[in-house]
């Protein structure tokens, strides 16, 4: 009886989902090779693109001061593909899929929102400068 209870934190421990990754992680993974890990549109990819990468540091700069994180989570999903679809941005979407978490993006809506977008959403507002 005593190894069952010794072993059950064992086995919860393999039915929960595994580690999530964090907005910083994947920033590294996604967002990096182009727009480098600074954020500064610096990154190894980017010599390889015709038009050099968004600087992400100064992206509440080019908003007034304020992060836009509901205008920079719909970029990164893809729903915004510039004026033309032509951007060359990839659409990140489909690889931030997950659990969902409500999120007010300004209107008072709690939105149900990919939490992995949020955390990455997040983790590019702890980047910007003036």
């Amino acid at each position: 009886m005593r190894w069952i209870i010794l072993a059950l934190p064992l086995a919860l421990a393999a039915c929960m989902e595994p580690d999530q990754p964090t907005g910083a992680e994947d920033f590294a993974n996604f967002c990096a090779s182009c727009h480098g890990m600074s954020g500064k549109g610096d990154g190894d990819g980017a010599a390889f693109l015709d038009r050099k990468p968004a600087d992400l540091t100064l992206i509440a700069a080019r908003n007034g001061g304020t992060f836009p994180s509901t205008k920079v989570m719909a970029k990164i999903w893809g729903y915004t593909g510039g004026r033309d679809g032509s951007s060359v941005m990839p659409e990140f979407g489909p690889l931030l899929q997950g659990d969902l978490v409500p999120y007010d993006g300004g209107d008072g809506i709690q939105t149900p929102t990919p939490v992995r977008l949020v955390q990455l959403a997040e983790y590019l507002k702890s980047l910007q400068r003036e």
